[in-house]
């Protein structure tokens, strides 16, 4: 790395490009689910449908979901600034008021999710302080309307009209 290139330039650099933000969830053997907000998923590849995210190696979430091989990603809708604020903290009971519904593959889809994908892991492999997940999608739906919660410039913000 470059040493004129700290974290928190690049961070403050970065801070321009917007993202959007999901929560990736599982339920546990025990069927309690547990989730974590993220903020760098991405379409992967159509054919086959695959899909990718980031997640931090500090995360103490993804340790219980990684095992599990199966996840739901469910894209936040731009009233969901709440239930992303609950997911990105660190431990306490994350579903707490949020409701939330098994997908055809078990895990949690959030009722007020504005999309969701119902993925298995692919290959999970080491990028810097982060591990990358790519996954195959096994289902997904969308709601006929509605704005995702986008993330720029320190805030949460909402998408325009297209006006």
């Amino acid at each position: 790395m470059r040493e004129d290139i700290t974290p928190d330039r690049f961070r403050s650099v970065m801070r321009h490009v917007p993202t959007g933000v999901v929560v990736v969830a599982a339920t546990t053997p025990d069927g309690a689910p547990v989730g974590l907000a993220v903020g760098s998923f991405v379409s992967v590849s159509l054919a086959p449908p695959l899909v990718g995210f980031f997640v931090a190696h500090d995360s103490t979430t993804w340790p219980r979901i990684e095992p599990l091989g199966r996840f739901t990603v469910n894209v936040l809708a731009d009233d969901d600034e709440a239930t992303c604020r609950a997911f990105a903290m660190r431990g306490g009971n994350k579903f707490a008021g949020v409701g939330w519904h098994p997908s055809p593959m078990g895990s949690p889809v959030l009722d007020t999710a504005l999309a969701w994908f119902d993925c298995t892991a692919n290959t999970i492999s080491d990028a810097g302080d982060h591990r990358f997940v790519l996954a195959d999608v096994h289902d997904l739906s969308a709601r006929p309307a509605g704005r995702p919660l986008v993330f720029c410039h320190g805030t949460y913000q909402r998408l325009g009209d297209g006006s």
